[in-house]
Parts: structure tokens; sequence; C-alpha cells
């Protein structure tokens, strides 16, 4: 069925759809109104969620935690200042092994305050352990969250995942959005499966206990190998997802034109459409440009980026957050690595753009293309900025 939704009702709609057995929340924006409008289904019995409202997002999180530990599936949704709030809790979300769902409104941090989008806030918690998706659209930001808990409660994963969806042009971008019908989702998903509640009396367990050296490695290492398995987990989700509703979740990134592109670039989130409006201009012209517009970021898909990629003669890695004092951004640096250990020619260059969600135009890309054709570039490069 289709609905005319901003990307923050389709979120609300896919969590009314998931009926988890408890939310927490603190409302900031752009996410506020994904669980306004869920407090409303809490409130008229549409659902059996424990709706929790908190004092903060620390909180928030925390109760999602002890939800979770307690055998029930817990989601919450947050942004900016918010997630960074959050910050020590998602450790001990991710390090529990807690398959948490948390959508996030991907929007600048302070100071000075913004409330406009870009990736600051995901990319400053993406070593916390959690699994990163992130949406192009309101369409794509339902699918990754019905996808998210048949991801993260696979027994081999035992991972939180974290939905991120760009500020405004995906959070209040009202767009058709094919919806699932409510007994799909609940079949696609599955029955909670718990996993040594806190709350089986019969089997008394023990959460966030001391660690000693001699046993905390192994902790950590358990959970890196948790993220590892998420990645064939992902594929294999997206791809059953796909048989059900028919849009491709096969591959961690979409490409466009790509296959004889000489010079691409590689971005996360809304901007892909903006790219490929410059590409189609480009390409009637007789240029071979091309794009790919990754999806999962954590855990990072190296080997199948480069098999995309090593083709190219050069690469423009887009990132929309600031490097501060780093040799370019995450996504860069990312790539980068990846390319070095495939031992390719590709040259690549980093471009911040969109910062606190100044504009981005297909004039932009196609200045980011030619850029790359000429080698008039530095490894770091600004796009749209003044001087």
């Amino acid at each position: 069925m289709k609905k005319t939704l901003a990307g923050n009702a389709a979120l609300a709609e896919a969590m009314r759809q998931i009926n988890p057995d408890v939310v927490a929340a603190y409302p900031i924006t752009p996410s506020s109104y994904v669980v306004e409008i869920f407090s409303t289904y809490v409130a008229d019995g549409t659902v059996e969620t424990e709706f929790v409202a908190c004092e903060s997002e620390h909180s928030a999180m925390s109760a999602c935690v002890g939800a979770a530990a307690s055998g029930t599936r817990a989601m919450t949704a947050t942004a900016s200042q918010g997630l960074a709030l959050m910050h020590e809790v998602l450790f001990n979300a991710a390090g529990l092994r807690l398959p948490i769902v948390l959508f996030n409104g991907n929007r600048a941090l302070s100071a000075p305050l913004s409330i406009h989008g870009d990736h600051s806030d995901a990319m400053a918690e993406r070593d916390t352990g959690w699994i990163q998706l992130f949406a192009e659209d309101p369409q794509e930001a339902y699918d990754l969250a019905v996808q998210a808990f048949k991801i993260g409660e696979d027994m081999n994963v035992r991972t939180p995942v974290m939905v991120c969806y760009d500020a405004f042009d995906v959070s209040h971008m009202t767009v058709n959005v094919d919806l699932l019908e409510d007994t799909e989702v609940q079949k696609f998903i599955g029955e909670t499966v718990q996993v040594n509640p806190l709350l089986d009396f019969a089997k008394p367990v023990s959460y966030g206990t001391y660690t000693n050296p001699n046993f905390y490695f192994e902790c950590r290492r358990s959970q890196h190998e948790g993220l590892e398995n998420a990645r064939a987990k992902i594929l294999e989700v997206g791809a059953n997802y796909g048989e059900l509703t028919g849009r491709d979740f096969g591959q961690h990134f979409e490409t466009y034109k790509l296959e004889d592109a000489e010079h691409a670039i590689v971005l996360l989130g809304s901007h892909a459409g903006i790219v490929k409006e410059a590409i189609d201009k480009l390409r009637a012209d007789g240029e071979k440009v091309g794009l790919l517009r990754l999806r999962t970021f954590r855990p990072f898909p190296s080997e199948e980026i480069v098999k995309e990629i090593k083709h190219l003669k050069t690469l423009a890695i887009l990132d929309r957050t600031m490097p501060s004092g780093a040799t370019g951004g995450p996504l860069f640096n990312e790539i980068n690595s990846a390319l070095k250990q495939a031992d390719t020619s590709t040259k690549t260059a980093n471009f911040i753009y969109s910062i606190g969600q100044r504009e981005f135009f297909p004039s932009h890309a196609e200045e980011i293309f030619h850029a790359m054709e000429t080698g008039k570039t530095e490894t770091v490069n600004f796009v749209n900025i003044r001087d």
C-alpha cells in the first residue's frame, strides 16, 4: 500500500508495524516527529509498546539497554547532540550485544548551534560498535527500519543497529512511500528470541560486570566478530526483503552508470540524486562518469567496494563531516585504506561538502568531476565554501 509520508512519518509507521516492546526517547530536531507520532499510537492502544518519556537522550539509551537486556525489543530515535549525549551508553549497548534499533536523523553538531543536516553525529559514533546503515530517501529509511531487527538479532550478529537518515532532506521530505502490510512486517521480522534475559529468574545472569585484563580483550574481539558477521547477514536479509518487496537490497551500495566509468563519486545519504543529475548531463557530453552510493558504513564493506571501483582512473570521495585535524574525512580514509590493500592505481581526493546543510547542486558535482579529470585537486577539498 502507498502512503504520502515524510521520512519521519515513514519511520513511525515502521515502528508501529514492528510493535516493539519498549520505546524510550527524548525529543530532538529533526527526529522528534518519529516518536511524537508513535506516542499517539501508544496512547490510542494501536500498539502494545511501553513508551518511556525520558529526561535526556542518555537516559533514553540507558532505558533501551535495560529493556533489551531483559529480553525485549527496544527502539529509540535521536540526532546530533542527542546522539552525542548517548555516546557512553552506545558502547554499553554494543558491548552487551543488545540488538537495539535506533533511528538517527543526521544533523550537525554544536558549536555553533545548527539544526541542519550533515553526518557529523553518526561519524562521531562510528566506532562504538553499532551497525550503521544510511538511507537515501524516506522509502529506503522505511525499508531499512523493517530490516534492522532481523539483522541485529541474528545469533551470529547480536549487535545494535543505527538507521541513519539525513535531516530535512529525508526527515521532512514528503513522498509516496510503499508500505508493507502489518502482517507482512510481523512475519518478516519474526518473534523475539530471548538470549540470556536478565529477568529469567530460573537462570540468573549478570550484565555489565567488571572484567579483568585476562578476559576483556576476548570480549572486544567477540564484539568485532559480530560486526564482521553482519556483512553477510545484511545482504541475506536484504535479498529476502527484495523478494518480498521487489526493491533491491542485495548489495551494500547502489551504483549508477559505474560499469564503464573512468571517473566516479562515492558518497552516503540523500545527495545521490543530485549527483545522478550531473552524471546524466556529463554523459550526454561523452564523459564517462558514475556514482557509488554506500548504504552500509559499519561494518565497512571494503572488498565489495574495491571490486566496483578498482577500474576507475579517479575517485572523488565525498564526506559530509569535517576532518578536524585528520587527513581527510572518515569515508575517504576507509576507501583509501581499502584501495591501498588492493594495490590499485585509482587516484583519489576528498571533498568536504554540505556541512550544516550548505547547498549542494548538480553544478557542484560537475565541478568535482572536472577537478578530478584535470587533476586540479588537493588531498582535501571544500565544496561551496566562502574564502
